[in-house]
């Protein structure tokens, strides 16, 4: 090739050398920047935004996780509400935010939900987030009043299969677990005249068992857990993967005789996608040893929940599983899709 070199012309190393060395001339600036940058993280206050209303579990869990991380990181870490929309308005508000390590999102299961739930998304849940971790689960119950004379899912079963249109079951909003499993609930067992009452929250929903304006509830464990305890409420059985440590006689699901069975409300913490690696990497680790904890585990098993502690990766081969899972469901169920 030597002879066909045109006169004049750099030869390929002379290339090479001034590349790399206008590499470093560029990078090295940008080197000083980020390293300094990140050596003082956090240099303000974190955001951690909860995407719905106060007073929730994911709220709740968001406040817990917030005081340990300040301490751990040596920075402020304060929590926003932005409720409204099936959680939409906050995870699409994160979704935009700067990806600076700034703001965050504690999601709950409606991150997997609402892209089967809703006609369109303010947010991608596999490109506009970096996931951190994921936090805890909650199970949820189905709950009949002591009156009603049943002891077991089956039994239940039976009883409304004898006249299916004088039962119903409360829940919460639309797109909840417990409002979905509620559902398959009914699919599968033919009770398709068996109405759901569907209330604006968890809470609430209870409050029609409690007050016999229904005959089963279908919602997350932690509201229902005293009423259990109390014996105002009977639970027939739980969806999570196990039973619940301190209400060893409800059954779960599957041992309840429904195989494949399982609906959990979850928390996890992600940032924007943009956010450097190293940052979410040091969140991540900061955020697991939290939850490695005795005392945090027990003050979250308390509030009803059960640690996952998977890292970001972890959490988003749930998201890769869970996104069709619930698309399917709601599909099959029938339920018209929001806008």
């Amino acid at each position: 090739m030597g002879k066909f070199a045109v006169a004049g012309a750099p030869t390929r190393r002379r290339v090479i050398g001034q590349a790399g060395t206008l590499a470093l001339g560029v990078a090295a600036p940008s080197l000083l920047r980020v390293g300094p940058a990140f050596a003082a993280y956090p240099d303000r206050a974190i955001k951690i935004v909860v995407p719905n209303t106060p007073g929730g579990p994911s709220d709740i869990i968001a406040r817990i996780l917030a005081a340990s991380l300040q301490g751990a990181i040596g920075g402020s870490v304060v929590v926003e509400n932005k409720g409204g929309g099936g959680s939409n308005i906050g995870m699409g508000y994160v979704a935009r935010a700067d990806g600076d390590g700034y703001t965050l999102l504690l999601a709950t299961s409606a991150y997997a939900v609402n892209p089967g739930l809703y006609e369109t998304l303010p947010y991608d849940p596999f490109k506009d987030f970096a996931p951190i971790a994921e936090l805890a689960t909650s199970p949820n119950v189905f709950a009949v009043k002591p009156e009603l004379g049943v002891r077991t899912m089956k039994e239940f079963i039976a009883l409304a299969k004898s006249d299916p249109a004088k039962f119903n079951v409360s829940t919460p909003p639309v797109g909840t677990t417990p409002q979905l499993e509620a559902e398959v609930l009914k699919a599968r067992e033919g009770l398709a005249k068996m109405a759901s009452i569907v209330f604006a929250g968890g809470g609430e929903a209870l409050q029609a068992l409690l007050s016999n304006t229904v005959q089963l509830s279908s919602g997350v464990l932690a509201p229902a857990h005293p009423q259990i305890k109390g014996g105002n409420v009977r639970g027939l059985a739980v969806t999570g993967e196990a039973r619940w440590h301190d209400l060893p006689d409800i059954p779960t699901m599957a041992e309840a005789g429904f195989p494949d069975f399982v609906f959990e409300t979850y928390t996890a913490l992600l940032a924007p996608a943009k956010t450097p690696p190293e940052i979410v990497a040091r969140l991540e680790k900061e955020t697991l040893a939290i939850l490695a904890r005795p005392e945090m585990r027990e003050r979250l098993v308390q509030g009803g929940f059960q640690v996952q502690a998977k890292d970001g990766k972890g959490h988003m081969a749930r998201v890769v599983r869970e996104v069709p899972m619930y698309r399917n469901i709601i599909a099959q169920a029938k339920i018209e899709k929001l806008r």
